[in-house]
């Protein structure tokens, strides 16, 4: 399932990335296969995530490419 479907404060790991321009992108930010992630905060499909110890924006476009 997309990341978007994950609930506030759910602790979870990447499973895929989808699209070639999501993959570049998103791997340089820390959005790997097996990273844990946790949902800080969403709204309207916009996710706030913490990868790696750091807080991480993502748009409603690219997180629909992130499954868990």
């Amino acid at each position: 399932m997309p990341i978007t479907m994950a609930g506030i404060g759910e602790k979870c790991k990447i499973q895929k990335i989808g699209g070639n321009e999501e993959q570049d992108v998103s791997g340089e930010l820390g959005f790997v296969n097996e990273a844990e992630v946790s949902i800080v905060s969403a709204i309207g499909g916009n996710v706030i995530v913490n990868i790696k110890d750091a807080r991480v924006a993502v748009n409603s476009d690219m997180a629909k490419h992130i499954f868990i």
